[in-house]
């Protein structure tokens, strides 16, 4: 199909993660006001969304501490930056088997299972304008890691997150998961102007070759919004084909620590260099508020009391 390139293109800055980073570069913040500020930055640099995640202030491992959850989010709404905030719902579904040859009892170290509502209970407590939904089951890089999100789970994660009024993101890793987005859309769980992020190149799932982007973008329905990421030296030759294929773009220390070779970035210059390259595409880098009518969001005050 022709391309029909962006010319309004909002950014997205996945500020922290919860990958094994904290200790590959002092720029990943692990601390709720470390993760504001880096956030508030990337906003100031051009992110009209901020994707965040929480982790122990100490260790830099990830967390789902709702208090950790309830200052990020206040320290962002207190700010005077305007921006979207978009909070995971990606914790909570780790498994990591034993030995392959006795993969039970699994391992304590890296298991994390809890249940629907537990796994949405900073989404309640929180409600940010978007959350993540993992919509499938994948197998990680690590050898025996597996992120589970069942169908039943998927579900019920949906559904509390349409009767909350939080956008699900649509997180997809492979072709399976926006054939089963599309199904929570038919059966209403989802509404229909769905918002997705194509997730490009996570080991093990759809590799970052232009013929597989095409063929996610492609599977995408016509009424939904699209981002697109890449990783590492990937990030930034994805800002550019993702524009060019109709979508918005995705960068932060989530997925790619590096500036350039042997420069260690922070989130906002990432955001700077996505900017500037939607900008000589001869396209617009849209504002948060542009964000939220072109996606029905409906931005909300402090819960600080």
């Amino acid at each position: 199909m022709p391309l029909k390139m962006s010319r309004e293109v909002f950014i997205t800055a996945a500020v922290t993660g919860s990958g094994s980073t904290q200790d590959r570069s002092p720029h990943v913040p692990r601390a709720p006001k470390e993760i504001a500020e880096s956030a508030i930055a990337a906003a100031k640099a051009g992110a009209a969304i901020v994707h965040c995640h929480v982790r122990d202030p100490e260790t830099g491992a990830p967390s789902r501490d709702l208090a950790l959850y309830r200052e990020l989010t206040d320290r962002v709404r207190d700010s005077d930056t305007d921006v979207v905030l978009n909070l995971t719902a990606g914790m909570g579904g780790d498994i990591v088997f034993g030995d392959v040859e006795a993969p039970f009892p699994v391992k304590e170290s890296g298991t994390d299972m809890i249940g629907a509502t537990q796994r949405v209970a900073h989404v309640a407590d929180c409600l940010p304008e978007i959350c993540t939904l993992d919509c499938g089951t994948m197998n990680f890089a690590e050898a025996d890691y597996v992120m589970t999100n069942t169908p039943g789970m998927l579900r019920a994660m949906g559904q509390m997150m349409t009767d909350l009024g939080v956008k699900a993101e649509i997180e997809a890793f492979d072709t399976g998961h926006l054939w089963f987005a599309k199904q929570l859309v038919a059966e209403g769980i989802l509404e229909p102007n769905a918002l997705v992020q194509l997730c490009m190149g996570v080991p093990w799932g759809a590799p970052n070759d232009l013929n597989t982007f095409m063929a996610m973008v492609n599977a995408v329905p016509e009424e939904w919004t699209f981002s697109a990421f890449s990783l590492g030296r990937d990030q930034m030759a994805y800002v550019a084909a993702a524009v060019l294929a109709g979508g918005n773009v995705r960068v932060g220390l989530e997925d790619n620590l590096w500036l350039e070779k042997g420069v260690l970035a922070e989130n906002y210059q990432l955001v700077e260099r996505a900017a500037a390259i939607v900008s000589n595409m001869g396209a617009r880098v849209i504002g948060p508020q542009e964000v939220r009518e072109k996606l029905g969001l409906t931005k909300r005050a402090s819960l600080v009391k």
